[in-house]
């Protein structure tokens, strides 16, 4: 895994020719649209095939306690893209201490490839947003997975726009995770809660494949409002159906079936 922490905003002009030599590539150029694929049936086909490439995709955590869940769902999905293109992650210094560093052995037992990740760290939200505007643009990158931490008063709406502008003519799938904030207007092509759920308990009471819960909570040109249990398989590197999980359930019969459960208890 390659670290740079403290990337400055000039330097990451040079990340788009870094990322040419990498994957061959000597500039930008538009991709068509496709789908980022789960392997989750159900949850690729509400989608139409999974999430659009070329687009912006927001993560919210549930609870400051699912931040962690969040981020491993994001790159994970990042990490299912086909090849060995670099996936960029930046983060701020403030993300990266609350929400803890990057693990590169953890990667690799989950089956994603570390080296494939390349991590910048910026010193402010201010820098961050200029570094996202700049690696959208990158030639041949997988992905980029932007994370932040709070409320980010920069990313308003002409901002947002820019960066679905910027994802959009480079094809470069873009993933907002956004730590420890509450949803507001955006452009992002869909929106997500995501938190722990409850892992598969395996032979001698050892640790179960990591689990999300997941909500819709908007979908740009689509209804929103479902939800889905994912369990990760590392071995074939898909998220398939976790332990509890069953089909698409709305929001509201969902919490009419908690409510219930709560009494009976």
């Amino acid at each position: 895994m390659n670290i740079m922490p403290h990337e400055s905003h000039p330097s990451i002009a040079g990340l788009r020719r870094r990322l040419a030599r990498i994957t061959g590539e000597a500039e930008p150029r538009e991709q068509t649209a496709g789908r980022l694929t789960s392997g989750h049936a159900d949850f690729d086909a509400a989608l139409g095939g999974g999430l659009a490439t070329g687009r912006v995709h927001e993560f919210f955590a549930a609870d400051a306690l699912d931040a962690t869940s969040t981020a491993a769902f994001a790159a994970l999905m990042a990490l299912r893209t086909p090849g060995a293109a670099p996936l960029v992650w930046l983060r701020t210094a403030d993300a990266a201490r609350r929400g803890g560093h990057i693990y590169a052995p953890g990667i690799a037992e989950l089956g994603g490839d570390p080296d494939r990740l390349l991590l910048i760290e910026a010193p402010d939200p201010k820098l961050l947003l200029a570094c996202a505007n700049d690696a959208i643009r990158c030639a041949g990158s997988a992905a980029v997975i932007v994370e932040s931490w709070g409320r980010w008063p920069a990313l308003d709406l002409t901002a947002g726009r820019r960066l679905a502008l910027g994802a959009r003519d480079a094809g470069t799938t873009l993933l907002m995770l956004r730590l420890n904030a509450a949803p507001s207007p955006s452009v992002a092509e869909t929106r997500w809660s995501v938190a722990a759920a409850p892992s598969r308990v395996l032979e001698a009471n050892a640790p179960g494949a990591p689990a999300f819960d997941l909500e819709l909570l908007r979908r740009r040109g689509g209804a929103a409002g479902g939800r889905w249990q994912m369990e990760w398989n590392h071995d074939e590197q898909v998220f398939g159906e976790a332990a509890l999980s069953g089909a698409i359930l709305p929001l509201a019969a969902r919490r009419a079936a908690l409510s219930h459960g709560a009494a009976a208890a």
